[in-house]
């Protein structure tokens, strides 16, 4: 009976930290904030105009082909990264060939016509401080609609989650555990570059599945600013689905033996009950002539 005691004194703080300690630490720590918002409601997007690709094909080769390269349609730099880097306000801009599959049309409108505002980042560009990418709310919205048509058009229909990883991310961002030995996965922006555009180096994330979380992935990657006021990074713009294959591509380098893990739990909860009772009664065997 005194054994029952203890063990029901144990369990009650067991509890009493689980269910009430360890959420207020993690509410103080990880304050709540809002569900992704996957529509971008808060841009200045299309606004319900319908694009025409083909004289979004004209806008966008006219606009946008003197910093960005679209190697799907044949039009590419002709430099390598950190001659484009340092050319574009140290960063690389980003191939085109994709942007109409991976981001939101309504966040590809809205930045567009204003980058910083869109990106959440205007704080960064104040006192003449200028985003790289020049704004074209000069245009027509039904120009911009067509450019977002054209991208739209362009974009592969599939694409795995490594390469919608390296077209969201890898500009800034390096995953080196996913290559370690050819370096492949490194940043595109070299570290000088990218820290004198954004402040300081952007980590390495391939442990970022296991620092963080799943949630808070999702949650930081579709606004940044929620979790960390005042941060460089701008809000993407993926699409849920893109960010999905982003964090799916994340646990597949920093946590690739999850499925395996969580297979093994259960079966070593049922090792310990078994054990428990076979301790039980081998106990009470030695113990019956003592009590």
């Amino acid at each position: 009976m005194r054994e029952l005691k203890i063990l029901a004194v144990v369990v009650f703080f067991t509890l009493v930290t689980y269910y009430g300690v360890e959420p207020l630490a993690h509410s103080q720590m990880h304050p709540h904030v809002d569900a992704p918002d996957y529509e971008f409601k808060d841009v200045d997007g299309l606004g319900g105009l319908k694009g025409n690709a083909e004289a979004g094909a004209t806008l966008v080769q006219s606009n946008c082909t003197a910093c960005h390269s679209s190697t799907s349609q044949g039009f590419s730099q002709l430099m390598d990264n950190a001659t484009a880097a340092a050319s574009f306000g140290n960063v690389v801009p980003p191939d085109l060939s994709s942007a109409g599959k991976i981001y939101n049309p309504d966040y590809l409108a809205a930045f567009i016509k204003n980058p910083a505002k869109a990106g959440k980042v205007e704080h960064k560009f104040e006192d003449g401080a200028v985003h790289p990418m020049p704004g074209y709310a000069w245009m027509q919205p039904q120009e911009i609609a067509d450019m977002v048509a054209y991208l739209q058009s362009i974009a592969p229909k599939e694409m795995t989650n490594k390469e919608v990883f390296s077209d969201a991310c890898q500009r800034c961002h390096g995953i080196k555990y996913a290559d370690m030995q050819k370096g492949t996965m490194a940043a595109k922006t070299p570290d000088a570059n990218i820290t004198a555009y954004m402040g300081k180096l952007p980590p390495d994330l391939s442990q970022y599945i296991r620092s963080r979380s799943e949630s808070y992935l999702h949650e930081f990657i579709n606004d940044p600013q929620k979790h960390l006021e005042g941060t460089a990074m701008p809000r993407v713009g993926l699409t849920k689905a893109a960010e999905d294959q982003v964090v799916t591509y994340m646990e597949e380098v920093g946590d690739s033996k999850k499925a395996q893990r969580e297979a093994l739990g259960p079966k070593f909860l049922i090792y310990l009950v078994i054990f428990s009772i076979f301790a039980w009664l081998w106990k009470a065997s030695k113990w019956r002539d003592i009590h």
